[in-house]
């Protein structure tokens, strides 16, 4: 008999885990992600087009290796893996080891060069490439209770909420250092610590290299008063009920993310280094603009033409101001120069 946890109150985190990652959880439906939200890779071939010339920067830093790893952490229906894969020149193509990490079933038809893995592969050399991974890793939700005591949400399967225990130990650390709550009654935020203990882990995969991270943000300096905690069903967002029907995700605190994850590096004497950047200012440095073609090529070429001003629209929603070109990318380099402008 199953167990019956409809009533059941828990913290988000386990909640969430559940409704994303157990049995019957979101991200293990068929449809895959794509069913009910589009990411960079979704919206255009030019965002794995940029992905391979940014491996290729990481070729070039390493001094051309043998095997050069290529590891799409979160990779959903291996999307990204294999466009990556399409758009590299030939002799770099025939050096990569490409990995789609993903709880989900290996879909059908997946380009057979993608090793399919459930957890990063050690002894990474290359680049790791974590696309919308960690609004995904589940967290605990504070809010302040009338008191103006930070206090741990409660949640039951059908949304609805309560508040629990005081913050304390870990938990009430990082708040302290990444989320300052003032007393003031309502005030939420997520507390971030298994995302920084994730990226870490992820870090520590990759032996010479670059990791990075792409997702929703926010830095100390522009926390929201409320949180972020959302739900997304086909296409749309919705209220966060962690029963299993829909995505489940708040933004980034990247900033904790990349200290944790260069603590963790250097103590095992890695030394890396890291930054954060738009996903737009990433994007224009890896040859995607948003530039309109020259209007004589209309004339001379009209075929080109058109191609190329499809392709400067899907470049324009990549990076635009207000939706994805906002997006936070960490680049955390390790022992290699950072390939991408600080």
């Amino acid at each position: 008999m199953t167990e019956d946890t409809t009533g059941r109150w828990r913290g988000w985190r386990t909640a969430a885990e559940d409704a994303l990652y157990g049995p019957e959880g979101f991200y293990r439906r068929p449809e895959g992600p794509a069913g009910h939200f589009r990411t960079s890779v979704h919206a255009s071939a030019l965002f794995a087009g940029a992905v391979a010339r940014l491996l290729c920067r990481v070729d070039e830093a390493l001094d051309k290796p043998a095997a050069l790893d290529f590891v799409d952490l979160a990779a959903g229906r291996g999307e990204l893996a294999s466009g990556a894969l399409a758009a590299l020149p030939a002799e770099v193509a025939a050096r990569v080891r490409a990995f789609a990490v993903e709880l989900a079933d290996r879909p059908v038809g997946l380009d057979p060069r993608v090793e399919w893995l459930t957890e990063p592969p050690k002894g990474i050399t290359g680049l790791l490439f974590a696309n919308e991974w960690l609004d995904n890793v589940a967290v605990e939700v504070a809010e302040v209770d009338p008191a103006g005591v930070p206090r741990l949400v409660l949640v039951r399967e059908d949304g609805t909420e309560r508040l629990g225990e005081p913050v304390s130990g870990a938990e009430a650390e990082w708040l302290a250092r990444w989320w300052p709550l003032a007393p003031e009654e309502g005030l939420r935020a997520e507390i971030g610590l298994p995302r920084d203990t994730a990226w870490a882990s992820a870090v520590a995969t990759v032996d010479q290299g670059l990791a990075i991270a792409v997702d929703y943000a926010h830095t100390r300096d522009t926390r929201p008063p409320f949180g972020t905690l959302t739900g997304f069903r086909e296409g749309r967002e919705t209220a966060p009920v962690p029963d299993g029907s829909c995505d489940i995700t708040a933004h980034v605190a990247l900033d904790a993310c990349a200290e944790a994850g260069a603590t963790a590096a250097n103590a095992v004497g890695m030394h890396p280094g890291a930054h954060l950047l738009t996903q737009r200012a990433a994007l224009h440095a890896l040859g995607v603009t948003g530039a309109r073609p020259p209007l004589t090529l209309a004339s001379t070429d009209p075929t080109a033409y058109v191609r190329a001003l499809a392709g400067a629209g899907e470049a324009a929603e990549l990076t635009a101001t207000g939706g994805l070109g906002d997006f936070g990318w960490l680049a955390q380099s390790v022992g290699i120069p950072d390939p991408l402008p600080n």
